[in-house]
């Protein structure tokens, strides 16, 4: 099975690499032009989808300028954990979320939702494209074209955004199939999601490095003079590091 993991993750990420450069690169664009206008650029999930909003931000070799949004009740934190379930079927939610976070006009919201199906991120893609955002979602089509829409507007996550990013996954998730067990285990989202998203983070870079700029890019703390750089782009992009706050 360990092999067949890998395998099933392989494929994934070549499927992944096929059909969704266009999109990927679009992404990158965006974001690139967001930071040198000096705009936001957020990101978004409920439960294990948060994960990868937790992956994007204050990290080695990642943009300084990428902002979370991590609302109490909807990360795996809660007690009990089927709260964000609950939650994030909650309609009227996902409006407060977007207010709180204080996402406004040309700034970047990537939401990360799997199957698409849920109110919170629906709404949040719905209301943020009213004010302006450029709204990208991180989604499976397959999985999410297999289910209905429990948001009022009938809609599902990737047929309100902007740019739609595919993760090439499986309906369910799940990647392998176990002989006398009768249903799939081991999900892909989160390995194939974080490869997306760190892609387009470095065609990102590079698109800005080009411009004849300098990126705002955290390095390890840990290594000589890390602390220093850090604190430099920490204040220097006070404005657009909403983590701080």
């Amino acid at each position: 099975m360990i092999d067949n993991y890998f395998n099933e993750i392989n494929n994934i990420l070549d499927e992944i690499l096929r059909t969704q450069k266009t999109a990927m690169q679009l992404t990158a664009d965006k974001m690139a032009e967001a930071i040198v206008d000096r705009r936001n650029i957020y990101v978004f999930g409920c439960s294990h989808a948060g994960i990868l909003a937790q992956e994007m931000f204050y990290r080695t070799g990642g943009l300084a300028v990428i902002n979370p949004i991590l609302p109490a009740g909807l990360m795996l934190n809660v007690r009990p954990v089927t709260q964000t379930t609950d939650l994030e079927r909650l309609e009227g939610f996902g409006k407060i979320i977007l207010e709180s976070a204080g996402v406004q006009k040309d700034d970047i919201l990537i939401i990360h939702s799997v199957s698409g199906r849920n109110p919170v991120p629906i709404e949040m893609a719905i209301e943020a494209k009213k004010t302006g955002v450029t709204v990208v979602a991180l989604t499976n089509v397959k999985y999410s074209k297999s289910v209905t829409s429990r948001h009022s507007s009938g809609k599902r996550l990737f047929e309100v955004c902007d740019i739609i990013l595919d993760n090439c996954g499986s309906i369910g998730d799940t990647v392998c199939e176990i002989e006398g067990f009768g249903q799939k285990v081991a999900a892909s989202s989160t390995v194939a999601g974080a490869a997306v998203l760190n892609a387009i983070l470095s065609e990102t870079v590079d698109i800005i490095v080009k411009k004849g700029l300098v990126p705002p890019v955290f390095i390890s703390a840990n290594v000589e003079g890390g602390d220093a750089h850090n604190a430099r782009i920490l204040k220097e992009y006070r404005k657009n590091i909403k983590y701080m706050e």
